[in-house]
């Protein structure tokens, strides 16, 4: 089973809210292009450079800290990008209304997932269950 160090997930979580924050602030949506840029590439080519710069600064082994499901993550990770992606076209389209509420819930899903719950993880257990007993 493939994981990914939980110091790594966090710093794209913060990523993501730090860059919300600016972006609600200053009305403009170029911040929220770090993220989504890197978790696009991260989805179509496995390489995420926030999460590759930050593993320099690991203090222990990346084995040594808890993991966290690659599968899930990849799953966050795509609901992420879908809320990003529409926050910059709702910004370029000059529709602040969707541009507010799509960078809003990406950021208030990250910083919940910081605090220790993960609405994604929820989503996707609900699915399955669904799914399972559809079968």
């Amino acid at each position: 089973m493939k994981t990914i160090p939980k110091p790594l997930v966090m710093a794209n979580q913060w990523t993501i809210v730090l860059t919300v924050i600016i972006a609600l602030l200053t009305q403009s949506a170029w911040i929220l292009l770090i993220p989504l840029i890197a978790n696009v590439s991260s989805l179509l080519t496995g390489f995420h450079p926030i999460l590759v710069l930050v593993k320099h600064f690991l203090a222990k082994p990346a084995n040594q800290y808890i993991q966290e499901d690659y599968a899930q993550l990849r799953f966050n990770q795509w609901l992420a990008v879908g809320f990003l992606f529409v926050a910059c076209v709702s910004f370029l389209l000059n529709w602040t209304i969707l541009f507010n509420i799509a960078t809003t819930m990406v950021g208030i899903a990250a910083l919940i997932a910081i605090l220790g719950f993960c609405i994604g993880c929820f989503v996707r257990f609900q699915y399955q269950q669904w799914s399972y007993r559809r079968n």
